[in-house]
């Protein structure tokens, strides 16, 4: 691997730009996510956040997920205080890509296409995705001159020993995900089933370590308590997956030596997404980072002392 492109698929060390891309209100994970990107600030300098469009249960089209995401931000942003931030939120795409080569035009993916021509490989931006890749790869359809300029830290997709790739962010836009790692651009994968779902909060930590801190924490404690309650008989224990975090703690744990205290990480050929919902693999294609395991104590704690202040 050239030493360049080692470098740019190694946790950066210091402060860093990024931008978030983000379902946010697609369930309780991306509420802790962006939170704790915010709080994070001695490690990133947020530049803008992305609303990504989702379908499920908790919206009735891609489009009105996007804008329940949308509005979603701001109230995160509200509970935290985070007024100036308002200013860098966009709308995102209404619906997935129809093919490889169309982009789905919206606020988000025009301003991320005209971002990143700020930055240099050198110099990347952080492009931190942890929905449908829509955004993400439009803008690198419309702009394909940032492919050296980003570096995109995706959360999606499962490991490759899980038996298919339904992860709800990659079968969403499984022609996005293709965009991405066939595009060349450095790319951090972190896996959800087999990898980053090792990444949970239990109840007890909610109401021991979270509620009572302050406004944003006593909301991520209530909603998430809300959305267990229909799985979850009263009394029992139990423990939400909030992986989305773990796509964050990329640039968090990052360490001088270059490793990162939150995970590991090895590189591996870019996987081929198939539309059969499995991974096809080629030795010659360019390198990704994958997670493949999450310190999960390490970082629910820094966790917990950035979102409690």
């Amino acid at each position: 691997m050239e030493d360049n492109r080692k470098k740019l698929l190694t946790p950066p060390v210091g402060r860093v730009d990024a931008v978030l891309d983000t379902d946010t209100y697609n369930e309780i994970d991306d509420q802790f996510a962006l939170a704790y990107m915010v709080r994070s600030d001695d490690k990133i300098n947020l530049k803008a956040i992305y609303a990504a469009p989702f379908f499920n249960s908790h919206s009735t089209s891609p489009a009105d997920g996007m804008e329940r995401s949308y509005n979603e931000i701001f109230n995160i942003l509200d509970l935290m205080g985070e007024n100036e931030l308002k200013k860098v939120v966009y709308k995102g795409s209404l619906g997935y890509l129809a093919d490889e080569k169309t982009a789905q035009i919206s606020p988000a993916a025009e301003h991320l296409a005209a971002l990143a021509m700020e930055y240099s490989e050198a110099n990347p931006l952080y492009v931190v995705a942890i929905g449908a890749i829509t955004n993400v790869a439009s803008a690198l359809l419309i702009n394909p001159d940032i492919v050296s300029r980003v570096v995109i830290v995706w959360l999606g997709g499962h490991s490759f020993e899980w038996p298919d790739t339904k992860e709800f962010n990659m079968f969403q836009d499984v022609a996005a995900a293709r965009v991405i790692f066939g595009c060349g651009a450095p790319v951090v994968q972190l896996p959800c089933m087999g990898v980053v779902s090792a990444f949970t909060v239990s109840g007890d930590d909610l109401r021991g370590k979270f509620y009572g801190k302050n406004e944003l924490c006593n909301y991520l404690t209530t909603h998430s308590e809300d959305e267990v309650s229909s799985y979850v008989k009263p009394g029992a224990a139990w423990s939400r997956v909030i992986w989305d975090v773990t796509a964050i703690a990329w640039i968090t744990g990052a360490m001088e030596n270059g490793t990162n205290r939150f995970m590991r990480y090895r590189h591996v050929p870019s996987p081929i997404c198939e539309y059969d919902f499995t991974y096809s693999h080629d030795d010659s294609r360019e390198p990704i980072a994958y997670a493949y395991h999450i310190n999960r104590d390490a970082l629910l704690n820094d966790l917990i002392n950035k979102l409690s202040k």
